[in-house]
Protein backbone atom coordinates (compact mmCIF):
# COMPACT_ATOMS: atom_id res chain seq x y z
CA UNK A 1 0.00 0.00 0.00
CA UNK A 2 1.16 3.62 -0.94
CA UNK A 3 0.65 6.26 2.16
CA UNK A 4 0.29 10.07 0.97
CA UNK A 5 0.95 12.43 3.36
CA UNK A 6 -1.54 16.16 3.03
CA UNK A 7 1.20 18.27 4.80
CA UNK A 8 4.81 17.95 4.05
CA UNK A 9 5.59 20.45 6.83
CA UNK A 10 7.63 19.29 10.26
CA UNK A 11 4.42 17.33 11.35
CA UNK A 12 4.24 15.59 8.46
CA UNK A 13 7.79 14.83 8.13
CA UNK A 14 7.27 12.78 11.25
CA UNK A 15 4.04 10.72 9.92
CA UNK A 16 6.23 9.70 7.13
CA UNK A 17 9.52 8.97 9.69
CA UNK A 18 7.16 6.37 11.65
CA UNK A 19 4.98 5.32 9.38
CA UNK A 20 8.38 3.85 7.22
CA UNK A 21 9.71 2.30 10.12
CA UNK A 22 6.38 0.61 10.62
CA UNK A 23 6.81 -1.12 7.60
CA UNK A 24 3.05 -1.46 6.50
CA UNK A 25 3.74 1.24 3.47
CA UNK A 26 5.68 0.52 0.18
CA UNK A 27 5.68 4.66 -0.76
CA UNK A 28 5.15 7.37 1.19
CA UNK A 29 4.82 10.71 -0.80
CA UNK A 30 3.61 14.41 0.33
CA UNK A 31 0.82 16.50 -1.27
CA UNK A 32 1.10 20.10 -0.18
CA UNK A 33 0.27 23.86 -1.00
CA UNK A 34 3.51 25.42 0.23
CA UNK A 35 6.13 23.26 -0.44
CA UNK A 36 8.48 22.13 -3.65
CA UNK A 37 10.10 19.19 -1.98
CA UNK A 38 11.55 16.07 -4.02
CA UNK A 39 8.64 14.26 -2.77
CA UNK A 40 5.80 16.24 -2.71
CA UNK A 41 3.58 15.13 -5.82
CA UNK A 42 1.14 17.94 -6.06
CA UNK A 43 -1.23 20.20 -3.80
CA UNK A 44 -3.84 18.98 -1.34
CA UNK A 45 -7.12 19.33 -3.25
CA UNK A 46 -5.19 17.22 -5.96
CA UNK A 47 -5.91 14.21 -4.03
CA UNK A 48 -8.79 12.93 -5.67
CA UNK A 49 -6.37 11.82 -8.66
CA UNK A 50 -4.10 9.54 -6.71
CA UNK A 51 -7.14 8.21 -4.51
CA UNK A 52 -7.54 4.18 -5.63
CA UNK A 53 -7.93 1.09 -3.50
CA UNK A 54 -3.83 0.69 -2.80
CA UNK A 55 -3.10 4.58 -1.49
CA UNK A 56 -3.92 5.43 1.91
CA UNK A 57 -4.18 9.37 3.01
CA UNK A 58 -3.42 10.77 6.29
CA UNK A 59 -4.19 14.69 6.98
CA UNK A 60 -0.85 15.50 8.95
CA UNK A 61 -1.78 19.38 9.99
CA UNK A 62 -0.63 20.39 13.61
CA UNK A 63 -4.09 22.20 13.71
CA UNK A 64 -6.42 20.16 15.65
CA UNK A 65 -9.57 21.74 13.44
CA UNK A 66 -7.88 21.42 10.33
CA UNK A 67 -6.56 18.22 10.04
CA UNK A 68 -10.16 16.86 11.45
CA UNK A 69 -11.74 18.64 8.67
CA UNK A 70 -9.26 16.83 6.27
CA UNK A 71 -9.95 13.76 7.72
CA UNK A 72 -13.81 14.25 7.09
CA UNK A 73 -13.13 15.46 3.85
CA UNK A 74 -10.92 12.42 2.88
CA UNK A 75 -13.37 9.81 4.47
CA UNK A 76 -16.48 11.21 3.08
CA UNK A 77 -14.47 10.90 -0.72
CA UNK A 78 -14.25 7.19 0.58
CA UNK A 79 -10.26 7.09 0.98
CA UNK A 80 -8.15 4.67 2.99
CA UNK A 81 -7.21 6.20 6.60
CA UNK A 82 -4.74 4.29 8.34
CA UNK A 83 -3.84 4.12 12.14
CA UNK A 84 0.12 4.84 12.54
CA UNK A 85 1.68 3.13 15.52
CA UNK A 86 5.36 3.70 16.26
CA UNK A 87 6.79 0.14 17.58
CA UNK A 88 8.35 1.37 20.71
CA UNK A 89 4.84 2.75 21.77
CA UNK A 90 2.56 0.63 23.92
CA UNK A 91 -0.44 0.51 23.16
CA UNK A 92 -2.95 -1.89 25.60
CA UNK A 93 -4.68 -4.69 23.74
CA UNK A 94 -7.95 -3.43 25.66
CA UNK A 95 -7.44 0.20 24.18
CA UNK A 96 -9.28 1.03 20.50
CA UNK A 97 -7.53 3.13 18.76
CA UNK A 98 -9.47 4.88 15.63
CA UNK A 99 -8.41 5.23 12.04
CA UNK A 100 -6.52 8.37 11.48
CA UNK A 101 -5.35 8.36 14.83
CA UNK A 102 -1.26 8.35 15.54
CA UNK A 103 0.73 7.15 18.33
CA UNK A 104 4.65 8.10 18.39
CA UNK A 105 7.85 6.86 19.81
CA UNK A 106 7.82 5.86 23.09
CA UNK A 107 3.99 6.83 23.95
CA UNK A 108 1.72 5.03 26.30
CA UNK A 109 -1.97 4.24 25.70
CA UNK A 110 -3.11 2.27 28.68
CA UNK A 111 -5.90 -0.15 29.84
CA UNK A 112 -9.26 0.53 28.10
CA UNK A 113 -8.20 3.81 26.55
CA UNK A 114 -10.40 5.22 23.62
CA UNK A 115 -8.09 7.20 21.81
CA UNK A 116 -10.81 8.66 18.46
CA UNK A 117 -9.82 9.68 14.98
CA UNK A 118 -7.50 12.31 14.51
CA UNK A 119 -5.42 12.45 17.71
CA UNK A 120 -2.48 12.68 18.17
CA UNK A 121 -0.59 11.38 21.12
CA UNK A 122 3.19 12.12 20.87
CA UNK A 123 6.73 10.66 21.68
CA UNK A 124 6.59 9.89 25.70
CA UNK A 125 2.98 11.32 26.34
CA UNK A 126 0.61 8.83 28.53
CA UNK A 127 -2.47 7.99 28.77
CA UNK A 128 -4.06 6.35 31.51
CA UNK A 129 -5.65 4.16 32.38
CA UNK A 130 -10.16 4.73 31.42
CA UNK A 131 -9.33 7.85 29.69
CA UNK A 132 -11.18 8.96 26.33
CA UNK A 133 -9.70 11.72 23.35
CA UNK A 134 -12.05 12.86 21.33
CA UNK A 135 -11.58 13.44 18.16
CA UNK A 136 -8.71 15.76 16.95
CA UNK A 137 -6.84 15.42 20.46
CA UNK A 138 -3.31 15.95 20.54
CA UNK A 139 -0.97 15.56 23.68
CA UNK A 140 2.31 16.80 23.30
CA UNK A 141 5.17 15.53 24.12
CA UNK A 142 6.16 14.11 27.75
CA UNK A 143 2.53 14.72 28.94
CA UNK A 144 0.37 13.09 31.25
CA UNK A 145 -3.28 12.74 31.38
CA UNK A 146 -3.95 10.44 34.45
CA UNK A 147 -6.97 7.96 35.04
CA UNK A 148 -10.38 8.52 33.92
CA UNK A 149 -10.74 11.59 31.54
CA UNK A 150 -12.58 12.37 28.51
CA UNK A 151 -10.61 14.82 26.62
CA UNK A 152 -12.57 17.59 24.55
CA UNK A 153 -12.85 17.69 21.24
CA UNK A 154 -9.26 19.48 19.33
CA UNK A 155 -7.53 19.86 22.68
CA UNK A 156 -4.23 20.31 22.78
CA UNK A 157 -2.50 19.03 26.37
CA UNK A 158 0.61 20.79 25.54
CA UNK A 159 4.54 19.45 26.26
CA UNK A 160 5.04 18.43 30.05
CA UNK A 161 1.78 19.26 31.31
CA UNK A 162 0.15 16.71 33.82
CA UNK A 163 -3.79 16.27 33.97
CA UNK A 164 -5.10 15.11 37.04
CA UNK A 165 -7.20 11.97 37.62
CA UNK A 166 -10.98 12.87 36.82
CA UNK A 167 -10.45 16.77 35.51
CA UNK A 168 -12.00 15.97 32.69
CA UNK A 169 -14.91 13.76 34.15
CA UNK A 170 -16.56 10.73 31.72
Amino acid sequence: MRLIILGAGGYGRTVADVAAQAGQFREISFLDDNSTAMDVIGKCAEYERFRDRQTAFYPAFGNNEGRLKWLYHLREAGCVIPTIIHSSAYVSPTAQIESGAIILPHAIVNTNCVVKSGCIVNCGAIVDHGCVLEEGVHICVGAIVKAENRIPRCMKIEAGEVVQNRVYPL
